[in-house]
Order: C-alpha cells, then structure tokens, then sequence
C-alpha cells in the first residue's frame, strides 16, 4: 500500500549537504530554462529558419560523448568539485552573453558559439546532481529524495520559463541575461556549501589507468541486463520524446499555434508543471514504487500523451496534453536514475550516470532529423512517427530484458 506523507519528502532536507545541493540545483536550474527559452527564441525570430532552431538545441548537447570522462572524473575527484567547476563555467560564459548584449553586439553566431562552449559540460550536470545525492543519503531514502530532487529542475521549467519569457518581453535580452548570470553564479556559491563526502577522501589512492577506469564502466554496464536496458530506453526516450517538448516547442508555438514568446512560456510551463507532479508522486510513494515496471508504463503512457498533443488543434488541449506528457516523463525518469544509481553502487556510480547522460545524444539527433522532416512532411506526421515507433521500441525493450525488468522480486524492482 503507497503511504503518501509529507514527511517523506522533507527527510532528505535532514541531511547538511542536501540543503545547500536543493538550492543550488534550483538556482541553476532558473538560469538554464530561462536561457534556454529565451535564446531560442532569438534564434527562431533572428533567422526563421526550424533548422536552425534544432541546430541550436542540438549543440547544447554536444557534450554527451564527453559524460562518460566528465562522470570518471567525478568518481577520482569527487562529484561536488567537478559541479562545483562546471557550474562557475556557466556563470561565466552568462556573463560574456550579458556583456554583449547590453552593448547590442549580440549576434546569432555568438550564441551558437557560445551554446557550444557550454553544451560541452551542461549535458553532465544531472549525472553529476544524482550521483551528489547518491553519495549523501542513506540507499533506504534515495527514491524519494531523487524525487525532490527532481523537483528543482520541474519547479524550474515552469517559473523560469514563465519568468524568462515576461522578462524578455518587458525589458529586452540585456537584462533577463542580467538575471540569469545571478542565478548560475547563486548556484555555484551554494554549491560550494555542499559537504566534501568522507568517502571520495579514503578512496583517494592508487588507481588504475583513466581508459581501464571506462572500460571498467562499460563492462558493467554491459554485463548489468537491466542497467543497459535503462540506457537503452534513456537513449530512445531522447531521439523521440524530449524532441517533442524540448527543441520544438518554439517551432510549435510560432508556427503552429501562432503564438508569442509568452504563450511559449505557457506551453514549456505546461509541460513542467506535469513533470513536477511526477516528482512529487514518486518522492511521496518512495520505496513503494518498484522502479523498472514504473519506467516502463511511464514511457508508455508518455508517448501516448504526445501522440495526443502533437495531434491538438489548439493550444488550450494542447497544454492539457503536456501536462499529462510531463507527468508521465518523471515517473518513468526518476524511477530510472534510482535504479541506475542503486545497481551500480559507490564504485561505479559516477561512470554509470555518464554513461546515461551519453545517451542524451539521442536528442540532437532527433532534432537534425525532426527538422528535416517537418520541413517536408510536416509537424504533426513527424511527431505522430516519432510517437509511434518510439512506443514499440519500448515494447522491445520490455520484451528483450523481461526477466531482468518485469519480475516484482527482480533486483531491478528492489528499493
């Protein structure tokens, strides 16, 4: 029986280091959805061009292919000083952007130049936040507080898009880059009252080479049914779901629906406001939430809800339909990281969580190829076909790896 308590989620908060970690995720969580609203609209109105748009959207995850080395870092130097470096980078770039736009040099090659810089480590921000959680709550409390967790990134989509889009609109990019510059610089100083874990210390030693450290990932991943039935669904979730609800929403919103910046808020918002239900659902059910049978039928039903939205009319249903997408993608996504996390314990956590955020590649690719198929076939036929095989590829996979994934007393199931 699912016991819903709001103790439960406010547990993790016992812990010193998840209250500065909470926070910090949150502020950075504002900068990245408020930049990555209102850049994309810069670019979509700059050039018109729906290739560009998922060109945009596509460098930002040019740093998957370097998860893996980004997530071994973590594991030899501690994952709080690899956030740490990694979060005063953005704050940085921020601020070149700010520095440009208030002098009206910004340009739309400047942007994509400086998404490059920052695609190459954004990418591995969530791997590195699960696995600060991981080394910093007790196993028996890590469902719900990824659920939490989750919420900062959630609670961010909504109000940092919202916010992103009315700032943008009354005062201009120069000063909505303002404020996003002082939400990556918050994060970074908050993170930096995260606790140095007293495991990374002794663990300090002699190690083997970097490569046999991944090879070493690898094969376990390899070797793990259900640990590479996760990164084989992580993959196809982001070649043909976030797609949808990420790179697209500007195309959707101007193109589609013919609305303005603040109506795309609207729809990110939406979207977000479901993902955070998710989270709260999940943290609230915690250990009674059996996480690969979760992961499955939330995936299921999520394509089924943006089969449903990309087929609106309108974007009063629209946003209706997102709601119910958003809420699906976290009980499919959290369950997913919990049992990554768990399975692959301290000694390979850090790889394992790189390795999940390779996957992320996927979106790019659907992206490039989205773009180059709306142009010909259209919104709704390309979405409805990314919907469509990406529900009977997730039936394979749940078929492929069913003793390890479906089972209720298999270890992918265990809490």
């Amino acid at each position: 029986m699912i016991t819903l308590s709001a103790v439960t989620m406010l547990a993790p908060f016992r812990v010193r280091s998840f209250r500065f970690q909470w926070p910090a995720d949150l502020s950075t969580s504002w900068g990245i959805e408020m930049e990555n609203l209102v850049l994309s609209w810069f670019i979509l109105v700059q050039t018109g061009s729906v290739v560009l748009l998922t060109v945009f959207w596509a460098l930002q995850y040019l740093g998957t292919l370097l998860a893996p080395m980004i997530g071994m870092a973590g594991d030899r130097l501690g994952h709080r000083r690899v956030l740490c470096t990694m979060r005063a980078i953005y704050a940085l770039l921020a601020s070149s952007v700010t520095v440009l736009a208030f002098a009206g040099l910004l340009h739309p090659l400047q942007v994509f130049a400086v998404t490059t810089l920052s695609g190459l480590i954004r990418p591995s921000d969530q791997a590195m936040r699960n696995a600060l959680v991981a080394e910093t709550i007790p196993a028996d409390r890590l469902m719900a507080t990824m659920g939490v967790s989750r919420t900062t990134a959630d609670s961010a989509r909504i109000f940092g898009a919202l916010a992103g889009a009315g700032l943008f609109t009354a005062f201009g990019m120069g000063p909505v880059y303002a404020v996003i510059t002082c939400f990556y610089a918050g994060g970074f100083v908050l993170t930096l009252g995260i606790a140095k874990p007293l495991r990374n210390i002794q663990m300090v030693g002699v190690r083997p080479s970097l490569w046999r450290d991944l090879a070493d990932g690898l094969g376990y991943v390899w070797d793990t049914p259900c640990s590479l039935a996760a990164i084989w669904l992580a993959f196809l979730v982001n070649l043909t779901a976030f797609p949808v609800t990420s790179g697209l929403l500007p195309y959707v919103a101007r193109d589609v629906y013919h609305i303005d910046q603040a109506g795309l808020g609207t729809l990110v918002a939406s979207f977000a406001l479901g993902s955070l239900l998710g989270s709260i659902t999940v943290s609230l059910a915690g250990r009674a939430i059996r996480p690969a049978r979760v992961m499955l039928v939330g995936a299921l039903v999520w394509y089924t809800m943006l089969l449903a939205f990309v087929n609106m009319p309108g974007p009063g249903f629209g946003r209706v339909m997102l709601v119910f997408a958003g809420f699906a993608q976290s009980l499919s996504m959290v369950p997913m990281a919990t049992m990554l996390l768990n399975s692959a314990g301290e000694r390979f956590r850090g790889r394992v969580m790189g390795l999940r955020m390779l996957a992320i590649y996927g979106v790019p690719i659907g992206l490039l190829v989205a773009g180059a198929l709306i142009e010909r076939v259209g919104f709704p036929a390309t979405c409805s076909l990314y919907c469509m095989v990406g529900a009977a590829l997730t039936l394979l996979i749940a078929l492929r790896w069913r003793t390890a994934l479906w089972p209720v007393d298999a270890p992918a199931n265990a809490v």
